[in-house]
């Protein structure tokens, strides 16, 4: 029992490790924000400051979303898998990802047409394929846990 224990708190501490990397990417936007607007009246490398406060702007707020593989997903993974276990944050960042990709299309295409910009969609499209290749991933890995526990109840017998 006592090896099994160490195995659990190895396991929480490299889940706490991917989730201070996957804050420090946002931050890292957020510290570039404040730089910027420090330097708002400044040239930056030939351009404005203004245009790479927008850009960090927007990469912080596609960074944060609660999408997995992005730093928001991966967050909020980590954080159910602490308390719940590694399975149901499978399913539940799975599922949590799903309904933030249709409420951000939704969104795109609304933006689209009020802006009559179609470079939103863009994204949104690269976000919707993402979702969908890490839903065939999600089945796999719940697959491949329900035979792991099929095969240790059988050897328990």
């Amino acid at each position: 029992m006592d090896n099994y224990n160490k195995k659990v708190l190895k396991a929480n501490r490299l889940t706490i490790k991917e989730m201070v990397v996957a804050i420090f990417g946002p931050v890292v936007n957020l510290m570039f924000i404040i730089i910027f607007v420090l330097l708002e009246k400044e040239k930056i490398f030939n351009v404005e400051a203004e245009i790479l406060i927008y850009i960090n702007l927007l990469i912080f707020i596609l960074n944060i979303l609660p999408i997995y593989p992005l730093d928001g997903g991966r967050i909020i993974k980590n954080l159910i898998h602490l308390f719940y276990g590694k399975v149901i944050s499978i399913k539940a960042i799975n599922i949590i990802s799903n309904i933030m990709a249709v409420l951000l299309a939704i969104i795109t295409i609304i933006l689209s047409i009020a802006t009559t910009n179609i470079l939103y969609i863009f994204v949104v499209i690269y976000i919707v394929v993402i979702v969908i290749k890490e839903n065939k991933i999600c089945k796999m890995k719940i697959k491949m846990y329900k035979i792991l526990e099929n095969n240790i109840a059988i050897n328990r017998d």
